[in-house]
């Protein structure tokens, strides 16, 4: 439930009731319950494999509505003369004679001839009249697949508008899922909203493969589409918030390098499966085998620093226990570092302390973080629907689908390896600064010079820009999850992935309209591109700093100059700490790794009772004694 339903104040004032511990996550509380140890390494990797699986039913797609690069009218009996006899003609002269031939592309695809029934005299000039196809189509086979979504019922000429249809419908699925699902991300947690997520998206899969008509196949992907979203956003966001900064990018990318091994994978599966339910069912196979995590909570546990930030201080000393023992934090020369945790978190949370959740709607209260993700979703929506433009210029080089497929996949490996390489060196702002340049460059470059380019160099640049606006959507998505708080986190990079789908549902948009408008759509992307290096100089720095988990921490980023030399990081003067500088934590931990070693029992050596009076005060003289001299320091 929101805030205003628990019986909290104002969003911002939640946030600075609860900012003593969720601003100290990283350095108070991640490093004490194992960092990024050993558990969290294993839950990454199990966090890798939903994105495998969700790619993989996101790309079939492109399978089941691939049109076969051949097709006409089946040839209809009842619209040859009474006196024809298919025996005297060839299978080519036979189609040659029922089907028009239309000039640069062969036979038609949409129109049959009709003759008069009473002819006998079967020459060149014979009165006849074209009409519609009346008995179906015969069609070449598809790229790997030979029945699909096209081929099944029929969807050329006349019914050719239902293919983008059906692809603007599957994009909507996906809005409707990283909007809705994002806020259960936020409502529930990321692992209730995950297994919520696969259940329901196995069981659409398997439904679609049962479909009789394209209404019913359209409705089950939309529905799929929405719960696919879901867990790709859920298992985002939980291998995110357990990672430490120095790792959060490269587990990111790690995942889309398997969302790239699904790809690559797709097509060899279509070739073996043949026909589009076999395929469907295929996809839908590694979604069901994620139901185990259901049965292992060990394996996709619930984020404990969601648990925190949103004030579930039970659930989160349960979590923290169980990462602190499965992390061997406990082997450390810390004296039970986790007791002493819960001991602070006892101390620093009273008993009634209630939980409380956010949603996106209280971000219309916030200054910073409604920028961000407005900016952030503005080349999101840049980086997917521009990639439209640059595949239509690869198909004007080859007509090949395979030629198309199969480079898209390697500009998508070269922008994670990019941003491998790159962000972590020059930061998130600089890089989606430069890729949203040479993205728009390239695509203004083939704007205004295509007819004056031989087809190499319109090659090159189709090829660059797709690389770096795959790069732009790649670092837009990972930028946003970095930047917006943990209790709000799953709504607003839901958003941002929502905008994501709309610039793919645009390319559909033109093929409804049989590429009408193209140029047009390529000016106002090529112009969006250019517009968003202005706003990107707006967004803060995230590079090396803990996640923001409430909503003051979100507003309070600033954005740092964008050339920042090592040195400025430097205060303009070193003040050396004192060696005799009293520090409570230290103290505090002081006395309770003594007080726990004096009254331990199984000591390695035996306590002799002295018949005279000790030299030593006893324990209790010992903590009296620590505690007075550390306010005699703090006085002094």
């Amino acid at each position: 439930m929101p805030c205003g339903v628990c019986g909290c104040p104002a969003p911002l004032t939640t946030a600075v009731s609860a900012r003593s511990l969720t601003m100290d996550f990283e350095t108070k509380i991640y490093s004490r319950i194992g960092g990024y140890g050993r558990y969290n390494r294993i839950i990454s990797i199990f966090s890798w494999f939903p994105n495998f699986a969700v790619m993989l039913n996101l790309f079939c797609d492109v399978f089941y509505t691939l049109i076969p690069g051949s097709y006409h009218c089946k040839p209809d009996p009842t619209l040859l003369p009474s006196g024809f006899l298919f025996s005297n003609y060839s299978r080519q002269g036979y189609l040659n004679f029922t089907i028009p031939w239309v000039n640069g592309s062969g036979l038609s695809h949409c129109e049959l001839y009709k003759y008069p029934r009473n002819v006998s005299n079967f020459i060149d000039s014979i009165p006849k009249e074209i009409v519609p196809c009346t008995s179906g189509w015969e069609y070449d086979q598809a790229a790997a697949l030979q029945s699909n979504y096209v081929t099944e019922w029929n969807l050329v000429c006349r019914d050719y508008w239902k293919i983008p249809l059906q692809h603007i419908c599957f994009m909507t699925g996906w809005i409707v899922g990283y909007v809705l699902l994002g806020t259960v991300c936020d409502w529930l947690g990321r692992r209730q909203g995950f297994l919520l997520s696969v259940s329901l998206s196995g069981l659409l899969g398997v439904a679609v493969c049962l479909s009789n008509s394209p209404v019913v196949f359209l409705l089950l992907r939309l529905s799929q589409g929405a719960m696919l979203a879901g867990v790709f956003l859920s298992s985002y966001l939980a291998r995110l918030e357990l990672c430490d900064p120095p790792h959060r990018l490269m587990v990111e990318m790690v995942s889309g390098f398997f969302a790239i091994a699904a790809e690559l994978l797709l097509p060899g599966l279509a070739v073996l499966c043949r026909d589009w339910p076999v395929l469907q069912a295929v996809a839908t196979l590694p979604l069901l085998l994620l139901l185990s995590y259901w049965c292992c909570p060990s394996v996709f546990p619930e984020s404990p620093r969601w648990l925190l930030a949103t004030g579930q201080i039970d659930q989160a000393k349960r979590c923290f226990q169980s990462f602190s023992t499965r992390n061997r934090v406990c082997l450390s020369e810390d004296i039970y570092p986790a007791e002493n945790l819960l001991s602070e978190m006892d101390a620093e949370y009273p008993d009634d302390t209630q939980p409380c959740y956010h949603s996106v709607l209280e971000l219309h209260s916030t200054r910073v973080i409604w920028r961000n993700c407005l900016i952030l979703s503005f080349t999101m929506f840049i980086g997917t629907g521009i990639q439209y433009c640059f595949i239509r210029n690869l198909h004007s080089y080859s007509h090949n689908f395979y030629f198309s497929y199969f480079l898209r996949v390697l500009t998508g490996a070269l922008g994670c390896i990019f941003l491998c390489l790159s962000v972590n060196r020059f930061g998130r702002r600089g890089i989606l600064l430069l890729s949203a340049i040479i993205t728009g460059l390239s695509s203004l470059l083939l704007l205004a010079l295509t007819q004056y380019l031989r087809g190499v160099l319109v090659l090159l640049l189709s090829v660059l820009g797709l690389l770096f606006s795959q790069a732009l959507a790649m670092l837009s998505a990972f930028f946003a999850s970095e930047v917006m708080p943990t209790v709000v986190r799953g709504g607003c990079l839901g958003l941002v992935l929502a905008s994501g789908c709309m610039g793919m549902a645009a390319s559909s948009m033109m093929e409804l309209q049989n590429n009408r408008g193209y140029f047009l759509h390529h000016v106002i992307f090529a112009s969006f591109a250019v517009l968003s290096v202005l706003s990107i100089m707006l967004l803060p720095e995230s590079k090396r700093k803990p996640l923001p988990d409430s909503l003051k921490d979100g507003e309070s980023q600033r954005r740092p100059p964008l050339f920042l030399s090592r040195e400025d990081n430097l205060p303009l003067l070193y003040t050396r700490r004192g060696a005799s500088e009293y520090n409570p934590d230290n103290y505090s931990r002081l006395v309770t790794a003594t007080r726990k070693m004096l009254i331990k029992d199984n000591l390695p050596y035996k306590i002799v009772v002295p018949s005279q009076s000790p030299l030593l005060p006893s324990n209790s003289e010992v903590h009296c004694i620590l505690e007075d001299e550390a306010l005699r320091e703090d006085l002094s």
